[in-house]
């Protein structure tokens, strides 16, 4: 999810198990693409074989296919007869909080396709005008959605077909098809009807033989005899599969593209690489430039909209962060503000949710990048300089996949710092004007310029912190804090004193500044980062084991510290390392 949403996608779309099969799980997911992953998130619905309640209680936490065991969708008593019913109770009961997308099949419903010529074509446009009544007349603009609904494969009889229900329908996401003529025609005959919202292409790339035949076979998909032949010819090679599927894939949506689509609708299964490749190929996205429209990814969720400032200690643990912020009952918006006003969750609520959202799998990678032996610190040392060259990609501190892209060019002084006990979790280089556009430091859209004070975070000694306090003190420039797990801090920091550490200048607006070092909240992240030593790293080793002596010797006595080089034009931070220029 955090890779396909790093391409800033317009929304991503989650199935439900119809009837409720999946309903805890898939509800599970959505939340965390909306919430945590922060992507807006377009849930699917089904309205038949579910009651009014469920129907209900899925709206209320935002979010089609007949049910295991199910041939086909029927009516229950309290539930829907059909999408039609649906739209209208969503509206009626939430007015325009959602955007509604309605399911569109180029070439009819799978239940409406028939070998009888002219019964198909009969279907067909029962199909589009049954469509008609679920959209609305007028397109109100583009719109964030924020569900969609399974088209059930219930019509209406012929005399309702030119009725103008107008049910509240925002947009249309096709079917998968594989001739692009037959989706053009699809829009053609649909604006020959009056339907005017957005008709989105729904793209299904060639992954595997196997899923390519099952997938078509179920939906009744018309094939091209030359892409029938062209996969006959490779179908035992997944890899030549996949390219084909690739090329395929590209080929149609320049078509469509070029047809006036207003956008594509990628159909991934959960496997992105496909999907991206074509828009890659394409020149739509590109890898070493990806959209920021802050340096961390804002939230969808309305309740945060106003947020645009963040304390820089959690840049590597978003998900920990929105989720301990959670209940603040209201976010800075431009500035800090009061920043004792917000209320963190405890630890506890974020263990919580750690425990139930961490898995085997991570627990085994991390395994495998700490080692099964750490018999001194001096090994725990080598576990963070293999991070920075890159060797491991996995720390207790860091959520993502990577170090930062941004902090690259201080790797090899990084590496420098944690052979001599420096073990640095959070980094960032000092930038003066870079471009906004810049793809690696950019970030608010075009036309502006970045700036950030060089600054770097990690844990040190008491030995190493009594040796580093005097330089930090003699610096002008520096600004720091520092803290043990007991609470004991040093800092030349007023409680009260927020420092901007990240801003940004652009055309007509105010300066944002949306990464900041704020006390306060340096004292609630330091028992999150202590106690990362013992629920992340200690907890893979038996009890009792030098393993865990050496890690709870760190978190009980170690300092956490945070530097910050206020000279963003001239300074260098690793002077008072003794690594300076």
């Amino acid at each position: 999810m955090d890779r396909m949403a790093a391409f800033g996608p317009l929304f991503c779309d989650i199935t439900w198990g119809a009837g409720g099969s999946t309903a805890d799980l898939t509800l599970e997911i959505a939340s965390r693409m909306q919430n945590m992953v922060c992507m807006e998130t377009m849930m699917h619905l089904t309205c038949t074989n579910m009651p009014v309640e469920k129907l209900n209680n899925a709206l209320k936490e935002v979010r089609g296919d007949a049910p295991e065991g199910h041939d086909t969708f029927t009516p229950i008593e309290g539930g829907f007869a059909c999408a039609l019913d649906l739209i209208k109770h969503i509206r009626k009961e939430y007015g325009d909080y959602f955007g509604i997308g309605i399911a569109g099949y180029p070439e009819a419903h799978p239940d409406s396709i028939l070998d009888d010529e002219e019964k198909m074509k009969e279907n067909y446009w029962r199909d589009i005008h049954y469509l008609k009544q679920k959209v609305k007349y007028r397109n109100q603009g583009t719109v964030f959605p924020g569900l969609a609904l399974s088209f059930p494969g219930v019509f209406c009889h012929k005399e309702c077909w030119d009725l103008q229900v107008d049910a509240g329908g925002d947009f249309i996401v096709s079917q998968l098809f594989y001739e692009t003529g037959v989706f053009l025609q699809f829009v053609e005959d649909c604006r020959s009807v009056g339907i005017t919202v957005p008709i989105l292409p729904g793209i299904m790339p060639i992954m595997t033989y196997g899923g390519f035949k099952r997938m078509t076979s179920f939906c009744k998909t018309k094939v091209p005899q030359k892409i029938t032949d062209a996969l006959e010819s490779i179908k035992d090679d997944d890899e030549a599969v996949k390219k084909y599927g690739i090329k395929l894939g590209t080929e149609m949506c320049r078509q469509l593209l070029d047809s006036g689509v207003p956008g594509l609708h990628m159909y991934t299964l959960n496997l992105e690489r496909s999907a991206v490749s074509i828009l890659e190929d394409m020149g739509l996205v590109n890898r070493d430039n990806l959209p920021r429209h802050f340096p961390w990814r804002p939230p969808t969720n309305v309740q945060r909209s106003g947020e645009a400032v963040r304390p820089i200690f959690w840049s590597n643990r978003p998900k920990s962060y929105i989720k301990r912020t959670a209940d603040w009952d209201a976010f800075p918006s431009g500035r800090w503000g009061d920043s004792q006003s917000p209320a963190y969750g405890t630890l506890n609520d974020y263990q919580f949710m750690r425990r139930h959202t961490s898995s085997e799998k991570r627990a085994q990678k991390a395994r495998e990048a700490w080692g099964d032996v750490l018999s001194s610190v001096d090994d725990v040392k080598q576990v963070f300089v293999n991070y920075c060259k890159g060797e491991i990609n996995i720390l207790p501190w860091n959520e993502m996949d990577s170090m930062q892209k941004e902090s690259a060019e201080l790797v090899p002084k990084l590496q420098e710092l944690n052979k001599k006990g420096y073990l640095t979790i959070t980094s960032q280089p000092r930038v003066n004007g870079a471009p906004s556009t810049d793809s690696t430091f950019g970030w608010g859209g075009p036309g502006g310029y970045v700036y950030q004070k060089a600054y770097i975070e990690f844990f040190v000694s008491p030995e190493g912190f009594s040796k580093l306090q005097p330089q930090l003190n003699s610096a002008p420039s520096i600004s720091y804090m520092a803290v043990n797990s007991k609470g004991e801090l040093h800092t030349t920091l007023d409680d009260g004193n927020v420092n901007a550490v990240t801003w940004g200048v652009f055309p007509g607006k105010e300066i944002l500044q949306p990464t900041v070092v704020d006390p306060r909240s340096f004292m609630v992240w330091k028992d999150e980062a202590f106690d990362l030593w013992i629920t992340e790293w200690s907890a893979l080793y038996d009890g009792g084991s030098q393993e865990r002596k050496v890690l709870q010797e760190i978190r009980d006595e170690w300092y956490l510290v945070s530097v910050v080089d206020n000279d963003f034009v001239h300074g260098d931070i690793f002077k008072v390392f003794g690594l300076g220029d």
